[in-house]
C-alpha cells in the first residue's frame, strides 16, 4: 500500500484530537463495557498512545505503508492491546474495531474540511480505509494467534490437572484417569507416571480406569504402552476399574491384557499392590483389653512396615 497524504493525515488527527476521541471512546466503551475490565480512563489513555504512534509514523514518510519498519512501533502497540483483549474474552471483531471505530469520525472530518476538493478527499479516503484496514486485519491475526496460545496452555493445564499420580503408600503409586484417553493425554499421562516412579523408586503403580467411559482398541493400545514404558523404569502396573462391560468390550476387540494384572476396584488392586511389596492389612486391638471384647477400630497397620 503506497499512496500519498501522510502528513496531511498526521496534521487532521494532531488538530483533531479530542474530537476523534470522544467518538471513538464512546464506540470503543460500548464494547468494552460488555467485557469489563477496561475503564474509559484507560481507553483514553490507549486512544492518545496509539495516535501519538500513528502521527510519529505518518510523518516519517509521505508514502503510508504499514508493513514497513516505519510503523513497527504501532504494530507493536496494536499486538499488546490485541494479546490483552485476548486474554480477557473478547471477540476478533471487538478486538478489531480499536482501530475500526476510527473509520466514521476521520470521513466525516475529512468530508467536513474537503468539500469543495473531491479529487484530494477521494485520494485520503482511500489512504485512511487502506490504512485502518491494514490495522484491523493485523489485529485479528494477533489475537487469532493469542487466542491460540492461550487455548493449547490451557489444555496443557487441564491434562495436567486430569492426571494426578498419587503416592498410595511406600513403594506404591496410584494414577487415576478420568475422561478419554487420546495420544496427547496418553503422552502426559506416560510423562507424569514415569517422572513420579523416579522420584519416589515406586516398584508398583495402578492405573485405575473407573473414570474412563469407554474403551476401544486406541484406548487399550495407550494403556499398553503406558504399561510397558512404566515396565522399563522397573515398575509393574496393575490395573483396576474393569467393569463387566469394559472386561466385555476388550474380549471383544481381542486386546492381549494377558501380562497385566487387571482388577475391578482399585481396592482390590491396592491389596496386590501390597502382597507384592510385602505388607498387608491388619487390624490390631490394645493388649490390655480383655479377650472377647469387642475391638475398636485403631486404624490399618501394615505388616512389614
Amino acid at each position: 500500500m503506497q499512496t500519498l497524504g501522510g502528513t496531511r493525515l498526521a496534521r487532521l488527527f494532531n488538530e483533531r484530537q479530542n474530537e476523534l476521541l470522544g467518538a471513538w471512546v464512546t464506540q470503543q466503551y460500548a464494547i468494552t463495557s460488555r467485557r469489563g475490565g477496561i475503564s474509559e480512563a484507560q481507553l483514553r489513555n490507549q486512544f492518545a498512545q496509539f495516535v501519538d504512534l500513528v502521527c510519529s509514523a505518518l510523518t516519517a514518510s509521505d508514502q503510508v505503508d504499514f508493513k514497513t519498519a516505519t510503523w513497527d512501533e504501532v504494530r507493536i502497540f496494536l499486538a499488546d492491546v490485541s494479546e490483552q483483549r485476548a486474554r480477557q474474552g473478547f471477540s476478533p471483531v471487538e478486538t478489531a474495531m480499536f482501530v475500526f471505530s476510527l473509520k466514521e469520525p476521520l470521513f466525516a472530518r475529512l468530508r467536513a474540511e474537503l468539500t469543495a476538493d473531491l479529487a484530494h478527499l477521494a485520494e485520503l479516503t482511500w489512504t485512511i480505509s487502506t490504512l485502518l484496514d491494514a490495522m484491523g486485519l493485523y489485529t485479528t491475526e494477533v489475537f487469532q494467534s493469542s487466542r491460540e496460545q492461550v487455548i493449547v496452555r490451557q489444555q496443557q493445564e487441564l491434562l495436567e490437572l486430569s492426571t494426578p499420580v498419587v503416592q498410595l503408600w511406600d513403594g506404591i503409586l496410584a494414577l487415576p484417569l478420568i475422561g478419554t484417553l487420546d495420544s496427547a493425554r496418553t503422552q502426559v499421562v506416560m510423562e507424569s507416571l514415569l517422572q513420579k516412579i523416579v522420584e519416589t523408586g515406586a516398584a508398583i503403580a495402578i492405573i485405575d480406569i473407573t473414570g474412563v467411559p469407554t474403551v476401544d482398541t486406541l484406548v487399550a493400545q495407550h494403556l499398553l504402552k503406558t504399561v510397558a514404558a512404566a515396565r522399563l523404569m522397573g515398575a509393574d502396573c496393575v490395573i483396576s476399574g474393569i467393569r463387566p462391560q469394559i472386561a466385555q468390550t476388550i474380549v471383544h476387540l481381542g486386546v492381549n491384557l494377558q501380562n497385566v494384572v487387571t482388577k475391578a476396584t482399585l481396592a482390590d488392586a491396592f491389596i496386590v499392590a501390597l502382597k507384592r511389596t510385602g505388607k498387608s492389612v491388619s487390624v490390631g486391638a490394645s493388649a490390655a483389653e480383655a479377650p472377647g471384647a469387642p475391638v475398636p477400630l485403631r486404624g490399618n497397620q501394615f505388616a512389614g512396615d
